[in-house]
């Protein structure tokens, strides 16, 4: 099997356990790319906290941010895709994540060094309080969240304790239904974890497959790393998911037993072969020299794992 595209998570996945790109992780992604592999990042965070990593790694053309409501070119900053939420998405939203913590609204405002539109600090959760004082300087504060931005929001998020989150999660995923996506992560960066809101529809596989068809890149010719819940659906539908040591449960049975399909939705298709994937022990962090490495030799090892 010929790969041609491998996508990459970037928290506890291309990152180690102290959110830190080693050098010989750095170096593993650049022998890949010399040696023709395409490698694109998906990953949950902003445009701006990706952006330096993939100049570290001498990456051009799109990077796949926000959990996939984004694609960005990496050298001007231009928006390739985008998938807003709606604005009775954004009001029913707020509404909801409000309940536990002011909430945050993640815009697309690169160029006008803006990330984040939020209320006062001191109404939001304290676990979330770090986050914004430590962001600070792209943020735009306001007295009332009510009226929808001018600027498209790309997701509502908020910060706090697992237990909190875990409790208000079903509420809102039954009050927004099929019409909104729900992510509940752990925070690799600050304490507790984040409850995010989405429109229905967005996904990295989503963000993953306009980059492959913009070049001519089939779904049997990607591989997917991931470890966390946002990762699922590109594991599950490239042709090779791989899931961490780390990955949660649901992203290690992706992994297992996915198969590549043709189309977002899936209809029509048919499943493409699925090579057995491999559950690293630690994030690509600690052994991506090797991992990725692995990677690029896929073409010749597939074979034999599935002799």
């Amino acid at each position: 099997m010929h790969y041609r595209l491998l996508a990459l998570d970037v928290d506890g996945t291309l990152l180690d356990p102290a959110g830190e790109l080693r050098p010989t992780v750095r170096d593993a992604v650049l022998a890949a790319q010399q040696r023709g592999l395409r490698v694109i990042l998906c990953t949950g965070r902003r445009f701006r906290t990706a952006l330096p990593l993939a100049q570290a790694l001498q990456l051009d053309g799109p990077i796949v941010v926000h959990n996939g409501a984004l694609v960005k070119d990496v050298t001007s900053g231009q928006t390739l895709q985008c998938q807003y939420m709606s604005a009775a998405m954004y009001l029913q939203a707020q509404s909801l994540l409000r309940q536990l913590s002011t909430p945050m609204a993640y815009i697309d405002a690169f160029h006008e060094n803006v990330d984040i539109i939020t209320e006062p600090v001191e109404r939001a959760h304290p676990f979330q309080q770090e986050y914004l004082q430590d962001n600070l300087a792209h943020c735009r504060i306001v007295d009332t969240l009510d009226i929808p931005p001018v600027h498209g929001v790309v997701l509502m998020g908020i910060m706090a304790d697992g237990q909190s989150l875990h409790a208000l999660r079903p509420a809102i995923e039954q009050t927004l239904g099929s019409q909104g996506r729900v992510h509940m992560l752990l925070n690799k960066s600050y304490q507790g974890y984040i409850l995010e809101v989405l429109q229905a529809g967005v996904s990295k596989w989503q963000g993953l497959q306009y980059v492959a068809a913009q070049e001519g890149i089939a779904p049997e010719e990607i591989i997917a790393i991931g470890d966390d819940h946002n990762d699922v659906d590109m594991m599950r539908r490239a042709c090779l998911g791989i899931a961490m040591g780390n990955a949660v449960a649901e992203g290690q049975a992706a992994a297992e037993g996915g198969t590549g399909m043709k189309d977002e939705d899936g209809l029509g298709t048919t499943p493409q072969h699925k090579a057995r994937p491999v559950l690293y022990p630690t994030s690509l962090g600690i052994t991506a020299s090797h991992d990725i490495r692995w990677c690029l030799h896929l073409r010749y090892s597939v074979a034999h794992r599935n002799a």
